[in-house]
């Protein structure tokens, strides 16, 4: 019983041992930067819509009521979109008017710890007559 309880002891110090240095950072090794973790961050935000005309009123006849175009876009520092993508098409002159006009449009910027960044974010346009 003795030769049990002293090979356990010997066992359980070299496995401490080799924990020990496995731990250990190896020579010339650096510490890992730390990284931060924000919780206040807020994302961006249209800072009003525009109504969007179409002049062709045979065109606005051929769409249907509640037709969807969807849009990804970069909201910069500054508020302006950037890299608009047409993500939901419904059709190309309806889309390159909806572009166009997001182009135009003013956003709040997206905001990590009150300083302003650059944030991606989907608009959905809905046709209402």
């Amino acid at each position: 019983m003795s030769r049990i309880i002293a090979a356990s002891l010997v066992l359980s110090m070299l496995t401490l041992s080799t924990a020990a240095k496995a731990s250990a950072p190896a020579d010339g090794a650096t510490n890992p930067t730390p990284v931060r973790v924000s919780s206040g961050a807020v994302p961006p935000a249209l800072l009003g819509a525009p109504v969007l005309y179409l002049p062709d009123s045979t065109l606005i006849d051929l769409l249907p009521e509640g037709a969807q175009v969807g849009l990804s876009l970069t909201v910069n520092k500054k508020g302006q979109a950037e890299n608009i993508r047409v993500i939901k098409t419904f059709d190309p002159f309806v889309d390159n008017r909806l572009v166009e006009a997001v182009n135009q449009m003013h956003f709040r910027p997206a905001t990590i710890d009150g300083q302003p960044t650059a944030a991606d974010m989907n608009l959905e346009f809905t046709v209402a007559r």
